[in-house]
């Protein structure tokens, strides 16, 4: 077995420039071993970085960076990147609560050039970076690291037509770790791109080029040879797409072999204008459950290496949102066959892969686009059919006018399924459903609901799919309350809440998973004497105004609680309302998430640390009624 002993002598990428191919090799399987060691404690996305172990040494090997950005697209195939950066002495917190985040942070290290957890934005960024070094004539090249499904959203293909027309110093590497584009990776095509990107060969072709083309006859040779030359190029590769949009093709290469790597990035970064680099790698590279399994190990919790099996809780967990979603729909798809199912590159992560099996000809995963997943369900929807498009909180937000525009504009029967709203933990600020309901609200023609528990979901799933216009359901991350399922679905009443614990002293109103929060806290003021009304609000939109106001007045005090941003959302909604029929002097306070991003960490250190618990609802609440001002409706 290898000495494990480079790694621990790597304190930055200018370290890699002195090692030799077998110490490359050698450090490829130290970093793999730490990468797994790691991800098998604290979660993370492991099959995405082992891919790219030798893609990484290669970039590092070659290029100076940070005089040199390299931007990695989505940002979850950087952990090889933050080893070789200085970070292996902190890379045990990795995802931690106060360590290193799990994606790329311009915060956390100079060699971060750009903070990343969406996809597709890379190509955007650095055609952005290369046309400033351009204007600013500073020194440095910008290469953008895109790939693991990255390339089928339409803001990729969009930065490389620009990148085309402006004709930047930029160098995109393709990452094709699903050979979704070409399998070709023998050694002809190697050795094709090796030879073709060689400084001489890149100096002769440009030579030859101007020559000819100072005469008709010229000419006429010039594109005899250039017919021939892509002829071949498009018949072993699949270059011709990105030459069309002027980019120098180069590939496809073999993503697991560093001296091929090396040289071809030594020849490409003295090309000028935009390279397209075509690398093939296998996601989940050396280690066999993930190469076996490359979708369960994109993002995964704590598991045992030997085995690749997952760590099961210490205590048998109740079904996730996610699974009862999943299920439920299955169920009412059975007895609808207008109902069809869309996502966008999450059919395991929506819960979605049960009804693909159940119903592949109703199932549509479009790849990372989002937008494209909402005017579809459009489409559909205008047909006659049901769309259910489910899709995480956070990336919903690149689908914002699609909403409005395709969907609401013409109030169109499409369920939105809102996984991940609220806070996801430990993937941080990227990720956290923080804006959905304040970003949502105000869209005419939408309905929003988010449901208390798991049960209350299927019901709300059930309702919605018999409305004749958009619903949103917003639900969170993870397991649910653990009651008893009915599976028996029903209508809830269109903008009704329910009092779930009256009183007198105060009104608790919730929405989405803080209700159970607001029942632990009415329990506790009770013991201490307290009446509290406990409400599950269930609409955000329409918001149940009746009981709003019937609260306030019965109470003259109430709290807010909601686990999505204060400034907007469900807190805003009840503002409104207090203050559109006058009822300014009704003591109000709004608990939500801060004016702030928040870190990554486990859910339950983020919302101690945001006062989104029992405890602290039960102090806002005692303090309310010991007739402290409150910081009133405009606090944000």
């Amino acid at each position: 077995m290898p000495n494990p002993s480079i790694l621990k002598s790597i304190n930055g990428p200018e370290d890699l420039k002195t090692l030799k191919i077998r110490d490359l090799c050698q450090l490829a399987y130290e970093l793999r071993k730490r990468i797994i060691e790691t991800v098998s404690t604290n979660g993370g996305h492991l099959a995405p970085n082992l891919g790219v172990v030798e893609l990484t040494i290669a970039l590092h090997a070659v290029f100076e960076s940070p005089t040199d950005r390299i931007i990695w697209d989505v940002g979850h195939q950087a952990y090889a990147h933050k080893l070789l950066t200085g970070r292996l002495d902190r890379f045990s917190t990795l995802r931690r609560h106060g360590g290193i985040s799990g994606f790329p942070k311009r915060s956390e290290s100079p060699h971060d050039a750009l903070d990343t957890g969406h996809s597709s934005t890379s190509i955007s960024a650095a055609l952005g970076m290369a046309t400033a070094h351009s204007l600013l004539e500073k020194n440095g090249r910008i290469l953008a690291v895109i790939g693991d499904g990255s390339m089928t959203a339409g803001l990729a293909f969009e930065a490389l037509n620009n990148a085309g027309h402006l004709r930047k110093d930029l160098i995109v590497v393709l990452n094709d770790n699903e050979m979704s584009i070409s399998p070709n990776v023998g050694a002809l095509s190697s050795f094709l791109s090796r030879t073709l990107t060689s400084r001489l060969a890149t100096r002769v072709k440009r030579e030859m080029e101007s020559f000819l083309k100072k005469s008709g006859t010229g000419e006429q040779i010039w594109a005899v040879l250039k017919r021939s030359e892509d002829s071949l190029k498009s018949l072993l590769t699949p270059g011709m797409l990105f030459e069309a949009l002027q980019f120098e093709y180069v590939g496809p290469l073999p993503g697991h072999h560093i001296e091929t790597l090396i040289e071809t990035f030594q020849n490409v970064r003295n090309i000028p204008g935009p390279v397209l680099v075509h690398v093939i790698t296998k996601k989940g590279k050396g280690y066999p459950p993930a190469e076996n399994q490359p979708e369960r190990f994109h993002g995964v919790g704590p598991f045992e290496i030997s085995t690749g099996e997952t760590i099961p809780p210490p205590v048998p967990a109740p079904p996730s949102y996610t699974k009862v979603f999943g299920e439920s729909l299955v169920r009412m798809a059975e007895k609808d066959p207008r109902i069809v199912a869309i996502t966008a590159a999450m059919p395991s992560g929506t819960g979605l892969d049960a009804f693909a099996k159940a119903y592949p000809d109703r199932f549509f995963d479009v790849g990372i686009a989002e937008q494209h997943a909402v005017t579809f369900a459009a489409g559909l929807a205008i047909e006659g059919m049901r769309p259910v498009v489910a899709i995480y909180s956070t990336f919903l937000q690149r689908a914002y006018d699609q909403i409005i525009h395709d969907v609401c504009l013409t109030s169109l029967p499409v369920v939105f399924a809102i996984d991940r709203g609220g806070l996801v933990g430990d993937d941080g600020p990227t990720h956290h459903g923080a804006f959905d309901l304040s970003y949502l609200r105000a869209i005419p023609n939408l309905a929003i609901m988010t449901p208390k528990d798991e049960n209350e979901l299927q019901h709300m799933l059930y309702t919605a799919l018999n409305q004749p216009g958009p619903i949103a359901i917003r639900y969170p991350r993870g397991e649910g309350v653990g009651v008893q399922m009915d599976w028996r679905p029903m209508e809830i009443p269109m903008g009704k809440g329910e009092i779930l614990q009256d009183g007198d002293d105060i009104a608790i109103l919730a929405i989405g998973n803080h209700v159970q929060t607001a029942i632990q806290a009415g329990k506790r003021l009770a013991e201490s004497g307290v009446s509290a009304r406990v409400v599950n609000a269930r609409f955000l939109k329409p918001l149940d105004t009746d009981l709003v106001i019937e609260s306030a007045q019965r109470t003259g005090r109430i709290i807010t609680i909601e686990e999505n941003a204060r400034a907007g959302g469900f807190g805003s909604a009840v503002a409104e309302c207090l203050l559109d029929v006058s009822m300014d002097n009704v003591r109000l306070r709004r608990l939500g998430l801060p004016d702030r991003f928040i870190e990554h960490g486990s859910q339950e250190i983020l919302r101690e640390g945001i006062g989104l618990t029992v405890e602290a609802l039960v102090r806002e609440a005692l303090d309310l009624l010991a007739g402290a001002l409150s910081a009133g409706p405009c606090e944000a």
